[in-house]
C-alpha cells in the first residue's frame, strides 16, 4: 500500500450522475463528498460549460453557497474553471453554438465572480486584446481551448491538448507544437487512452517533461453512473464502456475521473505511479497554490483503498 497526497481534479463537468450545470446545492455537497472518499479528490474546480448567461451565473452561485459551508470530510471546492462561452464556434465540439459569446468585457461582466479561476476561451477572437488583459488583470488564469489560435503568449495553460484546438503540423503555426515546445505553460491531458492515444500520450510526457501535465479527467456527469445516457449541454450523451459520445459520434468528455486515469496510465507502463501521481497532485498544487488536506492510500493494483483527512 502507496500513501500520496490527494487528487486535484481542475476540469470536471460531474460524476456521479451529478452535473454542474444543473444540480442543486445539496447534489453538489454529495457529490463532492463522494469525490473524496471514492476517488481520493482532495481540491476540485466544478466546470461550468457554455450556457446562457443566466444559467452560468445560477450554477456560480449554486457553487459559491456550497463552498462556503463546506465540511472538512469533502472534496474541497477551489473555484470554477469557466469552460466556455467564450469559445472559437470552430471548435465547439458538444458546446452548444447557440450560447457562445463574443470576447468581450461587458458580456464577461455579467456573469464574472471572484470564485472563477480559469476560463478556456479562444485568444484568437480578441481582436484588441481587451478581453485577455482584463482577465489577467483579474488574477484569472487563461487556458487556450475549443480554439484555432496559434499565439500562447498570453496563456497559462492549454485546456485538454490535442482535443478541440488546431491540429499538429510540421509546416507553419501550430497550438500544439507551441504548446509542446514552451517550458512556461501547463498543459492539461485527458489520458484515459480514448482522447488521446497511448503513444502520444508518451509523446506528451517526453516532450513537455512530467513538470508541465496537469492529467485532467473532463468527466462527465455519467462518470461512475450506471445510467448509460444522459442530457448533457441540451443532447443526450451515450456511454459506451468508457467511450462518451452524442447522437453524431463526436466524443464527448470522459467516463473517467482522475483516479482511473491514474491507475490506467501505470498499469499501461506509461509512467511511474510516483510521476502519475505527481502529474494529478503535486503540479496542480503548486499551480494553484493549494495545501494538502487528505491522504490516500493506494491497493497494489493502482485502487484506491482509502483516505483520511488531515
Amino acid at each position: 500500500m502507496r500513501e500520496t497526497n490527494g487528487i486535484i481534479e481542475q476540469h470536471i463537468h460531474g460524476a456521479f450522475g451529478c452535473d454542474f450545470m444543473q444540480c442543486s446545492a445539496s447534489e453538489l455537497e454529495e457529490c463532492a463528498e463522494k469525490l473524496a472518499y471514492e476517488c481520493g479528490v482532495d481540491w476540485f474546480f466544478p466546470t461550468l460549460m457554455t450556457d446562457s448567461i443566466e444559467k452560468i451565473k445560477k450554477q456560480t452561485e449554486i457553487i459559491k453557497e456550497v463552498q462556503s459551508r463546506q465540511k472538512q470530510n469533502t472534496a474541497k471546492i477551489a473555484g470554477i474553471h469557466l469552460e466556455g462561452p467564450f469559445i472559437n464556434p470552430e471548435k465547439s465540439g458538444i458546446h452548444e453554438k447557440k450560447y457562445i459569446q463574443p470576447l468581450d468585457v461587458n458580456i464577461y461582466k455579467q456573469v464574472e465572480d471572484e470564485l472563477i479561476k480559469i476560463i478556456t476561451t479562444a485568444p484568437e477572437l480578441d481582436k484588441n486584446g481587451e478581453f485577455i488583459s482584463y482577465l489577467k488583470k483579474n488574477g484569472v488564469k487563461i487556458s487556450l481551448g475549443h480554439s484555432v489560435g496559434v499565439d500562447l503568449s498570453d496563456i497559462n495553460q492549454v485546456t485538454h491538448l490535442y482535443n478541440a484546438m488546431g491540429t499538429f503540423t510540421h509546416r507553419g503555426a501550430s497550438s500544439v507544437v507551441s504548446a509542446l515546445t514552451n517550458d512556461e505553460i501547463y498543459v492539461e491531458l485527458i489520458a484515459d487512452s480514448i482522447h488521446v492515444s497511448d503513444d502520444v500520450i508518451k509523446l506528451t510526457i517526453k516532450q513537455k517533461g512530467i513538470h508541465k501535465i496537469l492529467l485532467v479527467s473532463d468527466s462527465l456527469p455519467l462518470a461512475h453512473s450506471i445510467k448509460n445516457e444522459m442530457i448533457f449541454a441540451g443532447q443526450t450523451i451515450y456511454k459506451k464502456d468508457n467511450l462518451l459520445v452524442n447522437k453524431d459520434s463526436t466524443i464527448a468528455g470522459s467516463a473517467m475521473l482522475l483516479c482511473d486515469i491514474v491507475k490506467n496510465i501505470i498499469n499501461k507502463g506509461i509512467l511511474k505511479f510516483e510521476d502519475a501521481i505527481k502529474c494529478a497532485t503535486i503540479n496542480q498544487a503548486n499551480y494553484h497554490k493549494l495545501s494538502c488536506n487528505l491522504k490516500v492510500y493506494w491497493n497494489d493494483d493502482n485502487t484506491i483503498k482509502e483516505v483520511k483527512f488531515n
